[in-house]
């Protein structure tokens, strides 16, 4: 058996290296060991949902797991086509089912694949939970049911997405505010899971007339178009062309899965996640009068506990990861309003303890609207209210030891100074952090998913960023 480890959101590995169908029985099997030695609330017959992304074979490795399920006596519904999953984790919610499984890398480059599980609550797995399913890993040979007889035998259903996400998105968009929205919006899908489900909300028969949506990159493409799908700049030229093209007021994108969020100006320019989640926080507050707790973790701008400390809002950092914001969402003793990390997943109250980029684009869309500004303005307006900030990050491929060794040398020996600027403090919550005087930083991090070394930075002007975060690949690369 190869090394099955379940990183910040599941375990993700390459495709017929790690990602067999071997090893994926071996995820099922430990996942239905833990389902079925947990209390089962009464019911005792165990449920799971099951979806999967567009990802190469996707489809195939999620029958594999519902093969297995079955073969555990766990009642297993399968979607019958590639599903967001944030709709999945809703329904494991709304149905009180024992969890969900889903198919997915998430944004990983195209030759890896990925097992979430999807915990009761609705929400990816807490680390109790993902020890708990990494204890039996291996522990026995997988029990399967082959497909056509689980379905005879009642065991396993094939289901269509149900309607009752989409009915639960309107319901935290206020439609009357998109109702008076004139211009067009170009969703980007980057060919994942997300395909046109935020254009046929925005099409529903209570959206404005006024609004022309069209969507870019809505099939499917196990390769992506030959990006990696996670909305960054570097991934969105083709929805940066498309607003300059068609004099769009806003470009939305989400990642393979839909659970991430991305977004371009009028001109065609990246809308950082740091400026997204500042936005929203904003709109929640000012526009629609909501208080409470803030989370951001460790990666995430400094701009955001500046707005958090003015609203007199509790703030929270976390490790990087959005279970860590999950874990204060569903803790009601928090009063949690929105948290969100540098990477675009962002969790609102109300909803599920789940990133939702299908959710957070029409939410951002609603804060735009509700402005009566463009989404330039609105990055302005903050940073004449708060204070400017550039904000880049950089995902290198260096030896996994020289990553760790750079990252362990930094806390252990911080140097005075940096790129010819003097280090203030250093923070070690989750990699290493180098603190400027003027609230500038540098984040070295070692990737949970992935053999990569992130540096992340985040500066007063982009002159500066630009020379932190070159300083920062310099140091990476070195001896490598």
């Amino acid at each position: 058996m190869a090394t099955i480890k379940f990183g910040t959101d599941g375990w993700r590995a390459r495709i017929a290296e790690d990602f067999t169908f071997a090893n994926v029985a071996i995820a099922a099997q430990a996942v239905a060991d833990y389902v079925t030695s947990t209390p089962s609330g009464g019911d005792s017959v165990r449920r799971l949902l099951v979806g999967y992304d567009r990802r190469f074979l996707s489809e195939e490795f999620a029958r594999l797991a519902a093969e297995v399920f079955s073969g555990n006596g766990i009642a297993v519904d399968l979607l019958s086509i590639d599903t967001p999953t944030p709709l999945i984790s809703f329904e494991v919610k709304r149905r009180s089912l024992d969890g969900g499984v889903v198919i997915t890398a998430s944004h990983n480059p195209r030759e890896f694949n990925g097992f979430k599980f999807k915990a009761p609550f609705g929400g990816s797995a807490t680390p109790a939970i993902t020890a708990g399913i990494e204890k039996h890993l291996g522990s026995r040979k997988p029990a399967t049911i082959a497909f056509e007889d689980a379905v005879k035998r009642g065991l396993t259903r094939i289901i269509e997405p149900p309607d009752d996400y989409a009915t639960e998105v309107r319901r935290l968009v206020d439609m009357h505010e998109l109702r008076r929205a004139r211009g067009l919006v170009i969703v980007d899908s980057m060919h994942g899971t997300g395909g046109r489900w935020t254009q046929r909300l925005l099409g529903h028969v209570d959206a404005p007339p006024g609004l022309q949506v069209i969507t870019i990159r809505g099939d499917r493409d196990p390769l992506f178009g030959g990006v990696a799908p996670e909305p960054m700049p570097q991934n969105l030229r083709p929805l940066s062309d498309a607003i300059r093209e068609r004099g769009a007021i806003l470009g939305l994108a989400t990642d393979g899965d839909a659970d991430r969020v991305g977004a371009m100006d009028e001109h065609g320019e990246y809308v950082n996640t740091h400026q997204i989640l500042a936005i929203l926080l904003l709109h929640l507050a000012r526009r629609k009068n909501q208080k409470g707790a803030v989370v951001r973790t460790f990666s995430q701008s400094v701009i955001v506990r500046r707005i958090a400390e003015q609203l007199g809002f509790q703030l929270f950092e976390t490790p990087i990861g959005f279970k860590h914001v999950a874990d204060i969402m569903i803790d009601e003793k928090s009063n949690f309003l929105i948290g969100g990390e540098e990477s675009g997943g962002i969790g609102v109250r109300g909803h599920i303890p789940e990133r939702d980029g299908i959710l957070n684009s029409l939410l951002l869309l609603e804060a735009v609207i509700a402005s009566g500004k463009r989404p330039s303005e609105l990055v302005r307006d903050i940073w004449r209210e708060f204070g400017e900030f550039h904000f880049e990050r950089r995902d290198l491929k260096v030896p996994l030891e020289r990553g760790k060794r750079l990252v362990t040398e930094l806390a252990a020996e911080t140097p005075d100074r940096f790129a010819g600027h003097r280090v203030d403090h250093v923070s070690t919550l989750d990699g290493t952090k180098l603190h400027f005087e003027d609230e500038s930083w540098i984040l070295f991090r070692q990737s949970g998913t992935e053999p990569v070394l992130r540096v992340y930075c985040e500066a007063t002007s982009e002159r500066k960023m630009k020379s932190l975060i070159d300083e920062g690949e310099r140091l990476a690369r070195a001896g490598s």
